[in-house]
């Protein structure tokens, strides 16, 4: 087996144990009741995952995924609570200004050779900047739409729910998997990361494809918002604050180097459901702090860092053998 599947079978590892261990302290863990709470619970900021993905398999960072959400929610709030507007129109509206920001900077990073982290940062300050002139209170959503959207529920034999929000997770998850592996899009994605002059001089859209996959995360990061926003019937400029650490440590859990090129959809949804049932087992407890989550996340971070590194100097980049120096004239 390739070693650079081994990640990937670390975090499903992971999660197994983890998951059993949940069960065997309560009981609950084996109901739909769980799991539909692990799906509703970790879905806005699962979805934000899955672009996260994309970027960090072409070698990039996004450091504005918790500004965008936030500044998402209270737009959403002021223009469906306080202005009037159709729901629809406003998802729609917001979306693709989400779009063009991500867009934009994808263009400076390709177009200025800017790196991503100062590009992103630049993005986070100006997203939740945007967000407090919008509005510094909570702002209450009222609107029979999001009361639909709350009735639309699946419940299961032992009272189990299955929301609105689980299943538009679900289905961006298999959208990602299926652009990551079954289109040229993903391809050029995984040559971006590998190697960008090598893929440039392989035919690869460099600039084009750079410019899709923030503007595709950051139409994933206001999509997240949308459905933080109908899950909790309000924005707030303060919410999310530091959830893009939260999800870049996701995506690194589940597989994905952080140079770029190796990195799997599927993997990031597991390590999301592996942190989500941590934070459910912590709850469930009672005499463990919630914090404990962060120093979890830390030690796998560490963990898996630290065996992407010995992959990749064994191997080259998981699996693929150096190529020798060139030695010079």
């Amino acid at each position: 087996m390739r070693s650079r599947f081994l990640p990937l079978l670390m975090t499903l590892l992971v999660f197994i144990l983890m998951y059993a261990f949940a069960y065997s302290r309560f009981d609950s863990f084996g109901s739909m009741r769980i799991i539909g709470n692990l799906l509703r619970d970790n879905a806005f900021w699962g979805i934000a995952a899955v672009g996260m993905t994309f970027v960090i398999i072409s070698g990039g960072i996004d450091l504005s995924v918790g500004s965008v959400i936030a500044f998402t929610g209270v737009f959403c709030a002021l223009m469906i609570d306080r202005n009037g507007w159709d729901p629809l129109a406003t998802f729609v509206v917001i979306l693709t200004i989400g779009t063009i920001f991500g867009a934009t900077m994808g263009f400076f990073i390709h177009r200025f050779k800017i790196p991503a982290f100062i590009v992103t940062l630049s993005g986070l300050f100006l997203a939740r900047g945007m967000a407090y002139v919008l509005s510094t209170d909570s702002i209450r959503i009222d609107h029979p739409f999001y009361e639909q959207i709350s009735d639309l529920v699946y419940i299961f034999p032992d009272r189990g729910r299955f929301t609105f929000a689980a299943g538009a997770f679900l289905v961006v998850l298999v959208i990602g998997i299926f652009l990551a592996h079954f289109t040229r899009f993903g391809r050029n994605v995984y040559a971006l990361g590998g190697n960008p002059d090598a893929a440039l001089l392989l035919g690869v859209p460099v600039g084009r494809t750079t410019i899709t996959v923030y503007a595709l995360n950051s139409f994933l990061t206001t999509l997240a918002g949308i459905i933080l926003s109908l899950a909790k019937h309000s924005g707030d400029s303060t919410i999310a604050v530091g959830l893009e650490l939260d999800v870049i440590a996701a995506v690194v859990i589940g597989g994905t180097l952080l140079t770029g090129g190796v990195g799997y959809v599927i993997g990031t949804f597991i390590a999301v459901m592996t942190l989500g049932t941590i934070q459910t087992y912590l709850t469930l407890d009672g005499s463990l702090t919630p914090w404990w989550i962060k120093i979890v996340i830390g030690v796998l971070l560490f963990a898996f860092v630290g065996l992407q590194k010995l992959l990749s100097s064994r191997q080259g980049v998981f699996g693929l053998k150096r190529r020798p120096a060139i030695a010079g004239p």
